[in-house]
């Protein structure tokens, strides 16, 4: 399988005006690649976790006048959809390329997650790279590099995530659209299963029952 890279013409789909035209551009220019890009890693989480793994392309369905400043693809255990449950997503926006762990707003077990991490935090944490950031707000560019964050600031972040509803938790790489646009295809699926490699501890922790 021959893994397409992202180019400067990606990135620029972001600056096209207007939702229709915007999401046409994400149709023919980003979303064939993030097929690709979702069989191949697909296929890996699946040996990882032992499950079959689904492929979910952000299609922002519910959008009628703003365009996406970003899009997504993520992967899940359940084949109806990821929302609402424990995931995997590789994004881009305009400035950059994110590979993440995540827990979204539709996610139930997002309390119990907070709070047995919260219980492993000594032990998880330092498995995660510092330079890793972590997501309070997968619909916002806003992101917190962990290597500025001592153990009492997640832990704030965890007790958020166990007490607001509208609460989200996504953690994992960033790479900056230069970097990206010189890394080919293959080495950017490697990159991504690294990073999710690493996180598959969260994972776990997430979905246990």
């Amino acid at each position: 399988m021959t893994i397409p890279s992202f180019t400067e013409q990606d990135f620029a789909v972001f600056q096209i005006q207007g939702l229709e035209h915007r999401m046409d551009g994400l149709k023919k220019q980003i979303q064939p690649k993030f097929e690709v890009f979702g069989e191949a890693i697909s296929s890996f989480l699946t040996t990882q976790l032992k499950q079959d793994t689904y492929v979910h392309i952000a299609k922002h369905a519910r959008r009628t006048v703003n365009p996406p400043d970003e899009t997504w693809v993520a992967w899940s255990t359940n084949n109806r959809g990821y929302k609402a449950h424990p995931h995997f997503q590789l994004g881009l926006r305009d400035t950059e390329l994110f590979a993440y762990f995540a827990l979204i707003y539709e996610c139930e077990q997002k309390p119990t997650f907070a709070r047995n991490l919260k219980e492993q935090l000594p032990e998880i944490l330092p498995t995660i790279p510092s330079s890793y950031y972590l997501s309070l707000d997968h619909t916002k560019p806003d992101v917190t590099p962990l290597k500025e964050m001592s153990e009492k600031d997640m832990v704030q972040a965890l007790d958020r995530l166990e007490n607001v509803k509208k609460a989200e938790f996504l953690v994992g790489m960033v790479l900056p659209r230069a970097e990206v646009t010189k890394t080919s295809g293959s080495r950017l699926v490697e990159r991504v299963e690294e990073t999710f490699s690493t996180l598959l501890s969260l994972y776990r922790l997430a979905a246990r029952r």
